[in-house]
């Protein structure tokens, strides 16, 4: 998924993903907290069944940011 399917949403860059099933939700959310640990950025992570919402915002920027947009195109890639 680009960046483009990402929405703006109460001051946050926000996708619902659909995996085929809930194991692939779960190892997709430890995928995206890999990635947050490693970039020490973490996004709100939402998960019913086999959908995960991902939400990246800058809680000390009050909204999104660079690195907000370059962590989504990085979540979409995963």
């Amino acid at each position: 998924m680009a960046a483009e399917n990402w929405s703006e949403v109460d001051g946050a860059l926000e996708l619902t993903f659909e995996l085929p099933s809930f194991v692939e939700a779960l190892a997709f959310v430890n995928r995206v907290g890999e990635l947050a640990e490693a970039e020490n950025h973490h996004p709100d992570i939402a998960i019913s069944y086999r959908n995960v919402t991902v939400r990246w915002w800058t809680h000390t920027a009050g909204g999104i940011t660079d690195r907000d947009r370059e962590l989504a195109e990085k979540t979409s890639l995963l």
